[in-house]
């Protein structure tokens, strides 16, 4: 098997790494913007050779991860280039776009948008881990527009490194997503930036920070390059999500305001069960 890898951070390595283990007859090929990245994926053996567009219409699947306003300008002259056995398969956080851009494409059958469920705050190919995608799931969007062999190829290879697959809408997947992920996000750097305001001593943040903030704003560490793209692709659903935030926010902040302690009780008892929807989540 030959596999491409445009764009060479945490996800793309990650992946390199892990189906290198599962596959034994295979040369994995990768490209990314960072001559460093490039370097050191080889230098480490984590893909096999560069790739260049020579390349691309022998290969059996090509990965895009790269951000995913990068992925608008790249996907159509990809689908150009790959050869008719190639599957394209986009691994991007915002489907709809995509999605829709490639709708009309006379070589949508050679595309898949997929969507890994996993990742860390950490980026490049030096924080890449081949566990990375071990029991996650990985989300297919309109696969009736991909052609069955190629969906199939593409299905058997998420399946042989330990992930399980969701299909649905493109729509639906920005949706939910929003709310399980962007909004996770936004969170997550806005409470970062409100400890920062008020606390311009960074020695009393280090000093006081417990693991209950250190594991809130794990994820503002994240990439700004990744995730304001997103952020933008996905903007309709993303501000849904935060006028509900917002909403349950403010009513919280009353009942604090007013004293309300039984019906504050029962509001975190309630959220408490969520601890058994997501106990199967590592």
């Amino acid at each position: 098997m030959k596999v491409g890898i445009i764009g060479l951070g945490l996800i793309g390595s990650s992946l390199a790494l892990k189906i290198g283990e599962v596959y034994n007859d295979i040369i994995i090929y990768g490209k990314d913007i960072s001559d460093s990245n490039l370097s050191y994926t080889i230098e480490n053996k984590i893909i096999n050779k560069k790739l260049e567009e020579k390349d691309y219409s022998k290969l059996d699947i090509l990965f895009v991860a790269i951000p995913v306003d990068q992925v608008l300008n790249v996907l159509s002259p990809i689908l150009d280039k790959v050869g008719e056995n190639t599957l394209v398969v986009d691994l991007g956080s915002t489907k709809k776009p995509i999605c829709d851009l490639l709708n009309n494409n006379e070589n949508r059958r050679k595309f898949l948008a997929a969507h890994p469920i996993a990742g860390t705050e950490f980026s490049g190919p030096i924080s890449a881990d081949s566990s990375l995608f071990d029991n996650k799931t990985i989300i297919l969007c309109e696969t009736e527009k991909t052609e069955n062999r190629l969906l199939n190829m593409a299905k058997d290879l998420f399946l042989n490194i330990g992930m399980s697959i969701k299909e649905m809408t493109a729509d639906e997947h920005d949706k939910h997503i929003a709310y399980v992920s962007h909004l996770s996000h936004i969170t997550s750097f806005m409470l970062g930036k409100t400890v920062m305001d008020k606390e311009k001593d960074e020695e009393t943040i280090y000093d006081m920070a417990g693991s209950g903030f250190e594991s809130t704003v794990r994820l503002g560490k994240s990439s700004p390059s990744m995730w304001t793209p997103i952020f933008n692709q996905n903007k309709k659903n993303i501000i849904d999500a935060l006028d509900e935030y917002l909403k349950n926010i403010k009513n919280f902040k009353h009942l604090i305001e007013t004293d309300n302690l039984s019906e504050m009780f029962n509001e975190m008892e309630q959220i408490n069960g969520i601890k058994n929807i997501l106990k199967g989540i590592k």
